[in-house]
């Protein structure tokens, strides 16, 4: 079965490379849009099961269509653009895109960076037999859903994204154990992260903020190393 692809860009070079190879590939089935009002509208008519995107539209940028589909669908989503700016690449991120792919790009670097996203997104989402309480762990004072990708601090519900869950689950569920930051970013975002490093501090901040952690008593910081979670009282 094909692949379901969705390329949202506006005329370039590199949107002309990636429909070249995509179309002649049985195993996609490419749609194409040029502007965000475009994408919405076939995002809200077919299910598509990864989103392509550039940083810059007619009406609007990549955060800007990122922030639209999330209000309405869960799609795996990659920034494939030539705007090389690191703080956009957070962003990006922060945004919830799995991955960002600079411009020129290896056309079988690109599928494979597609493949390791869906890998990683059906994990997330698969199934498990048994009711919550079975897929309830609880570490310290988190109580993890593993399969509702949810958490609770103190029997109190904890807003995180899938990003943010995942970095605290890693660390609570190996305390003591310091995290370099690239090893965080591979555990993340996959082996094929290339993005900016700093990436994992600006989730670790917003993660500390969202447990209230502002005095790093949960989640440590080895200068220097890394980061861990040392919550030993």
């Amino acid at each position: 079965m094909s692949l379901r692809v969705l390329l949202v860009f506006p005329d370039s070079d590199y949107k002309k490379e990636i429909v070249y190879n995509f179309s002649g590939d049985p195993n996609y089935e490419l749609s194409i849009c040029k502007t965000i009002e475009e994408a919405m509208s076939s995002i809200k008519k077919k299910n598509f099961e990864v989103v392509l995107i550039d940083m810059r539209f007619s009406d609007g940028t990549g955060l800007d269509l990122k922030k639209k589909i999330v209000e309405i669908k869960d799609i795996p989503t990659i920034v494939v653009s030539n705007v090389d700016d690191e703080i956009k690449k957070v962003l990006a991120l922060e945004y919830g895109c799995d991955d960002y792919v600079n411009v020129p790009f290896n056309i079988l670097e690109l599928k494979a960076r597609i493949r390791a996203v869906l890998r990683r997104y059906q994990q997330d989402t698969e199934s498990v037999s048994g009711n919550d309480k079975e897929n309830i762990i609880s570490l310290g004072k988190f109580d993890f859903n593993i399969v509702g990708r949810k958490v609770k601090m103190g029997g109190k519900a904890v807003d995180l994204t899938g990003k943010e869950f995942d970095l605290l689950y890693i660390m609570v569920s190996n305390p003591g154990i310091v995290f370099s930051r690239e090893q965080l970013a591979e555990e993340i975002w996959g082996k094929y992260y290339d993005g900016h490093l700093r990436t994992v501090d600006v989730h670790i901040k917003r993660l500390r903020e969202k447990i209230k952690d502002s005095d790093s008593h949960l989640i440590k910081t080895k200068w220097g190393e890394g980061y861990y979670y040392g919550d030993f009282d």
